[in-house]
């Protein structure tokens, strides 16, 4: 197997437990925030939503600078929010070509201006962007949990299942 290979199979794995965390996202709690240093449901998941982009920037460009603008679409409701994520997706999952094997060791660079945060890889940063996608839609697990809003399986069933234990 090669690695796109394999970032791909993760990809779709992701991408399907993505899809059922955000289609649980009540139209009339995306200011809701659990903490003052907590993002709020609306930043929290158009982030989710454009996570899976990351992986075509990752194979179309040297790598990003915050100093530039990133254009977003205003989300409004979950199927704004759920079309952004499939228009997102699919950007990223026409990115994993056997062509862009041969890209994987080329550097990728995260900036602000001249400050650099990291020039790393490529195969790098493909993992690391699965893992924010990760870590991120856990977040909104937490939202959602204290919200009492039921939270699908990711890894196997979830507390909200019938079938937990």
């Amino acid at each position: 197997m090669t690695f796109i290979e394999f970032f791909k199979q993760q990809f779709i794995e992701e991408g399907r437990t993505t899809r059922k965390m955000l289609s649980r996202v009540p139209d009339d709690k995306f200011d809701y925030k659990p903490h003052e240093k907590s993002m709020d449901m609306k930043r929290l998941t158009t982030h989710i939503a454009d996570l899976p982009g990351w992986i075509h920037m990752i194979f179309t460009s040297d790598g990003i600078d915050f100093a530039q603008p990133y254009e977003q679409p205003q989300i409004n409701s979950k199927e704004d929010l759920l079309n952004y994520f499939e228009k997102r997706y699919a950007d990223g999952l026409s990115a994993l070509i056997p062509e862009n094997e041969k890209l994987l060791y080329d550097p990728w660079t995260l900036r602000s201006g001249e400050k650099i945060f990291s020039s790393d890889p490529r195969i790098d940063i493909i993992r690391i962007s699965l893992s924010q996608q990760i870590h991120h839609r856990a977040q909104l697990g937490v939202y959602l949990r204290l919200l009492d809003i039921p939270i699908p399986g990711s890894y196997g069933p979830s507390a909200d299942e019938n079938n937990f234990m």
